[in-house]
């Protein structure tokens, strides 16, 4: 009897204690997401409207080096001299470093003045760094514990990319799947499902679109559809590995032929300005989300996925703000187009898996791609995001994004390596 009372009593206390943390974790969930939501909002706006008066007046790229030379000496100012970018934010979450707001607020602004401008980049990179910032200055703010503060920098990481794409799910897993590939965060589930459902909350009521698209033409079922999408895969893993390695290099050459970051800032808008002659339809300048979209109705070009790549790579190599996620959506839209129709896929359903595929190859996260194809696009065609998931994930190798993304566990066999992505 005594010890019926006394397995009774341990359980009751268990489940207070679990209650207690439980409730924690969601306050801070909440917490991260109405800050991070309402700053979410006010970035996508800001960055929209750079992006649309760029597209109004295209003689803003001659503005470009004016635009570098500002955000560089910011940097300088705030005491930034070698930015680290998202690889800070990764670190921040395994480590007792953090993200000081400063880089939030620089980062807002030098994203914004790179669109206005021209510069080819995205906004996701940008969105992280702003996200871990802003909430780890609130966890601050509320006198956080170490661990409470890695908990609290996840949750601003998947509310920004909720507030910037309108994709809570897969938003909230990826905040927690790209830190370290083969060790999930399920302990972050649901504080970062909280803040992800906030902002979309916020997002909806402050009149922001969900990005959603239609899957046209898919094709039926079957073994040959599967094989052309199995060729698709290997074409976009071999994408993926070119993107981070003209990603990775470009910014090394810059630094390594040019150290004064003035200089060289000056130089990549040159030759930024030089592209944009040569190639004027604007289609590589900003984020080019739209060209994206047109590739999900219309036949794209065949050198456009490679001009995105170098627009890209000038623009973030020199000094140039922002992220490299909707580029990334870009290259692989308009790769998947291109090669899709040469394999026998209709060419607007296999731009929607080269964006899944290429996002899946560069950030190394298979369950939040699969998730981001389903909130984008419906579950209609899972089987096939799925094989393009898994096949990209594996061919990609150990490339990345982000250099201080560790890989716990092999690609290819069931063995422990805890390397970095190259």
């Amino acid at each position: 009897m005594l010890h019926r009372m006394h397995k009774l009593r341990q359980e009751l206390i268990y489940s207070s204690l679990y209650g207690r943390i439980f409730l924690h974790s969601i306050l801070l969930g909440i917490a991260a997401g109405i800050v991070c939501g309402i700053a979410g909002c006010a970035f996508l706006w800001l960055t929209n409207s750079a992006f649309a008066v760029n597209r109004q007046h295209p003689g803003l790229i001659f503005l470009l080096p004016a635009a570098g030379l500002l955000i560089v000496f910011a940097y300088r100012r705030a005491g930034f001299p070698e930015d680290r970018g998202t690889n800070l934010v990764l670190e921040s979450i395994r480590s007792d470093q953090q993200v000081p707001l400063r880089t939030g607020v620089l980062i807002f602004f030098a994203t914004a003045a790179t669109h206005l401008c021209g510069g080819s980049s995205g906004r996701e990179g940008a969105c992280l760094q702003i996200g871990a910032s802003v909430s780890q200055a609130l966890g601050r703010l509320f006198h956080l514990d170490k661990k409470d503060m890695h908990l609290i920098t996840m949750c601003g990481m998947s509310g920004f990319f909720t507030a910037l794409m309108g994709t809570p799910i897969a938003a909230c897993l990826f905040s927690m799947e790209v830190i370290s590939i083969g060790a999930l965060y399920h302990f972050a589930f649901i504080p970062c499902l909280a803040t992800s459902l906030i902002v979309y909350a916020i997002h909806g009521a402050l009149g922001f679109e969900a990005e959603a698209f239609l899957l046209r033409n898919m094709p039926e079922l079957g073994l040959v559809s599967l094989l052309r999408t199995l060729g698709l895969a290997v074409g976009c893993s071999l994408v993926a590995i070119l993107l981070c390695f003209a990603l990775h290099k470009t910014r090394k050459l810059f630094v390594t032929k040019i150290s004064n970051a003035y200089l060289r800032v000056l130089a990549g808008s040159a030759l930024l300005i030089l592209l944009t002659l040569l190639f004027p339809s604007g289609d590589y300048n900003g984020t080019g989300l739209f060209v994206a979209v047109r590739a999900l109705e219309d036949p794209a070009r065949p050198e456009a996925f490679l001009l995105k790549i170098i627009f890209t790579a000038v623009t973030l190599g020199c000094g140039f703000k922002g992220g490299e996620i909707v580029p990334t959506l870009v290259v692989g839209a308009t790769f998947g187009n291109v090669f899709g129709a040469l394999l026998g896929l209709p060419p607007e359903f296999a731009a929607a898996l080269g964006m899944i595929g290429l996002f899946c190859g560069v950030v190394n996260c298979p369950i939040s791609s699969l998730l981001l194809s389903v909130e984008l696009f419906g579950s209609a065609g899972l089987v096939y995001f799925a094989v393009i998931c898994g096949v990209c994930y594996v061919l990609s190798g150990y490339s990345g994004l982000y250099s201080s993304q560790t890989i716990l566990y092999s690609k290819l066999r069931p063995s422990f390596i805890n390397r970095k992505a190259k």
